[in-house]
């Protein structure tokens, strides 16, 4: 070969070892140097935990329960995203805090809101999911 061939050696060589150097340092390495790939497939959670179901009920019942009280009208509890069992909280949580606005006005009804929906969805679901399917 003549010179032609060595000016196209040089580069090559480098852009090999580049990316040989780049391929076996980008791993993500976990615990005990273990890679992420590895860490993955042994069961390490890699994504953040689900919301326990109580506070998902205490939330979604709480957002609803307001958006009630403040239209003074109830919508398709199927269409909120609520069970069976979260609109009789919802209901609950709406008569007390219609009563409690009359009394003590809208920012009390609102704290018994959020306080009510917690109670109320902690209690529902204080031994685990209810068994009673997916609408209860």
């Amino acid at each position: 070969m003549g010179t032609g061939g060595a000016l196209w050696r040089g580069p090559v060589l480098g852009l090999v070892l580049l990316t040989g150097a780049v391929a076996t340092g980008c791993g993500e390495s976990g615990p005990q140097g273990q890679a992420a790939g590895t860490r993955a497939a042994s069961g390490a959670p890699s994504s953040p935990p689900a919301t326990p179901p109580e506070d998902l009920c205490a939330r979604i019942v709480a957002h609803w329960s307001q958006e009630v009280l403040d239209s003074d009208t109830y919508g398709d509890y199927q269409s909120m995203g609520l069970s069976n069992g979260q609109y009789e909280i919802l209901m609950e949580v709406v008569d007390a805090a219609r009563a409690e606005k009359r009394r003590s006005g809208g920012q009390a009804a609102r704290e018994l809101i959020d306080r009510d929906a917690r109670e109320r969805c902690t209690k529902r679901y204080r031994d685990g999911n209810p068994t009673g399917g997916p609408w209860s």
